[in-house]
């Protein structure tokens, strides 16, 4: 297996570095120089959250405190509207608030101007609800999560290295970030594209009969009529093709299992065709999404994972739950202690902006593309500690960030066009030394979202399986 690629890059950017680097901080003596190579990546993905709602306020990244609203009844005078604070819960155990995501929402919420400028102004225009089907959200999208709740996120950014310029590549939700996190495009041809999410869950090859996903057209009408099992390739076939191990943790499926829905519909690999169908589901799919601890200890991680949390780790606001700092702690913290610390690399991202207010305009440079900024921490031995990440990335950087890595080649897709991520390592500092860190506290609702009749209620008050 070949690593060159992003070995070579690392070395560009060492040389130009020199051996000083402003942002290699260490409070304790050297004793490992860096390995010079990233031999594990794990891609983990959290759910629903713009970049503001989690990290508003955070010293030196591009944060804001209030946000323009449209003028209406409820945004008079300045029309800057002050955020607020949210639980992670954000509503009752099982029955979390939730609110527009959907394209739709989007562009209601971006509010592009005459010259295609998003001006970020119609957050309070989007309703309640999964796909807004219920009432009028207002205010309520100007929030940030209480700090308590965010702490154990906002400790790992500081200890390694937060992005806060993170776009989403698509403007709608996870079924459509999912599919960008593993191919880098959900365009069927030059004019259309999915957007949004079918209909029924399971999400994917194995659909009821008949069940189709949005499709946006390039003049901005949205339709149905796509099958959610797609032939486009994927990481799956460049990492197969170079004999490159690999894993997607996530849990069983469906909603008729005791357990959660997490598995039918934000497994992207189900809605692959070659994959759902092929040996790599037998080998390469493992649940529950658990066994990566297991998997660690056996020092049988492989060279590439994603980890998929179940609904009441995933920090979406509709699980009533706040599970997620604590199953992410858990997931790092386990890493961290065992042998593949050294040389591997945690990126940890929010797969969709969950309708909340962020700031930052998304450039607008096709009718796909760019959404509103997610939070991503990339934690690592070689990341560069005590850092914020300016550069601008896409969901595209990460497959980008695996292929160089692997020395995979390329998709041809967003990979070939999306900034690398090779500026947030620094090869000369001396190695980021881990510190599990305690574990928070959580709600225990898990068992309010893990039968039948759980997910049938939630999915009746979330108008659809949240995602």
């Amino acid at each position: 297996m070949k690593r060159l690629g992003l070995l070579c890059l690392f070395a560009v950017l060492a040389a130009a570095a020199g051996c000083n680097s402003s942002s290699s901080i260490s409070s304790t003596p050297p004793t490992t120089r860096p390995a010079h190579a990233i031999r594990h990546i794990v891609v983990m993905v959290q759910e629903n959250r713009s970049f503001d709602n989690l990290f508003a306020g955070y010293p030196g990244a591009n944060t804001a405190m209030r946000g323009a609203c449209k003028p209406a009844p409820w945004c008079k005078g300045s029309h800057l509207v002050p955020l607020h604070s949210v639980r992670l819960a954000s509503g009752p155990p099982a029955l979390g608030t939730d609110i527009d995501h959907s394209h739709h929402a989007f562009v209601v919420e971006c509010n592009a101007n005459a010259s295609d400028v998003c001006q970020n102004d119609g957050f309070d225009s989007i309703r309640f609800g999964e796909s807004g089907q219920a009432g009028p959200a207002k205010l309520y999208p100007y929030a940030y999560v209480d700090r308590t709740e965010t702490k154990p996120y906002w400790n790992l950014a500081e200890q390694y290295t937060l992005s806060d310029e993170m776009f989403f590549t698509e403007t709608a939700s996870s079924f459509i970030a999912h599919q960008m996190l593993l191919s880098g495009t959900v365009a069927l041809n030059d004019h259309e594209s999915i957007t949004d999410e079918p209909v029924t869950p399971p999400w994917g090859c194995d659909s009821p009969p008949g069940d189709t996903t949005s499709v946006l057209f390039k003049d901005g009408r949205v339709g149905s009529g796509a099958l959610p099992c797609f032939t486009w390739a994927t990481l799956a076939d460049l990492l197969d093709a170079k004999s490159v191990s690999w894993n997607f943790y996530v849990d069983h499926c469906c909603i008729t299992l005791p357990s959660d829905f997490s598995g039918g519909v934000w497994n992207g690999f189900r809605a692959i065709k070659k994959v759902f169908y092929g040996r790599d589901w037998r080998t390469h799919i493992s649940s529950p999404n658990t066994s990566i601890f297991a998997d660690v200890k056996a020092g049988a991680l492989p060279a590439v994972s994603w980890v998929i949390p179940s609904l009441y780790d995933s920090d979406h606001p509709a699980s009533g739950c706040d599970g997620g700092p604590l199953w992410v702690t858990k997931v790092v913290n386990a890493i961290g202690t065992s042998r593949y610390w050294k040389d591997t690399a945690i990126i940890l991202l929010w797969d969709d902006w969950g309708g909340w207010y962020d700031n930052e305009p998304p450039a607008q440079i096709n009718y796909t593309s760019l959404g509103f900024r997610v939070p991503m921490i990339v934690i690592s031995p070689l990341a560069m500690p005590h850092h914020v990440a300016h550069t601008h990335y896409t969901f595209g950087s990460i497959l980008k960030l695996i292929e160089q890595t692997f020395d995979l080649g390329t998709l041809g897709t967003t990979d070939a066009t999306a900034p690398s991520m090779a500026d947030v390592f620094d090869l000369s500092q001396v190695l980021n030394t881990f510190k599990p860190a305690p574990l928070p506290p959580a709600s225990p609702c898990a068992h309010k979202v893990t039968n039948p009749a759980g997910m049938a209620r939630l999915i009746e008050h979330d108008g659809g399986p949240p995602e």
